[in-house]
C-alpha cells in the first residue's frame, strides 16, 4: 500500500480508516518506513501502514 499511496495520492487530501472509530484526515505529506504522514492545519498525524484498512480521497464541500 505504501507505493500506491506515494505514487497516486501524494499531496492529495485523504481520509484513512484504521478500524472502529479511527478515521484520520489530511494531506499526504510523505510515506516512508511503513509510516504515513498526514498534515492538516499545521498538525501532523503519523499512521503505521499495517494499521490502515482503507483510504479514500476526502470529499470537498
Amino acid at each position: 500500500m505504501q507505493s500506491f499511496i506515494v505514487e497516486n495520492l501524494r499531496g492529495e487530501v485523504i481520509d484513512v480508516y484504521c478500524g472502529g472509530p479511527d478515521v484520520f484526515s489530511g494531506s499526504v505529506e510523505s510515506c516512508a518506513d511503513n509510516v504515513l504522514c498526514l498534515e492538516q492545519n499545521g498538525r501532523y498525524t503519523y499512521i503505521a501502514m499495517d494499521k490502515i484498512i482503507a483510504v479514500w480521497r476526502a470529499q470537498t464541500p
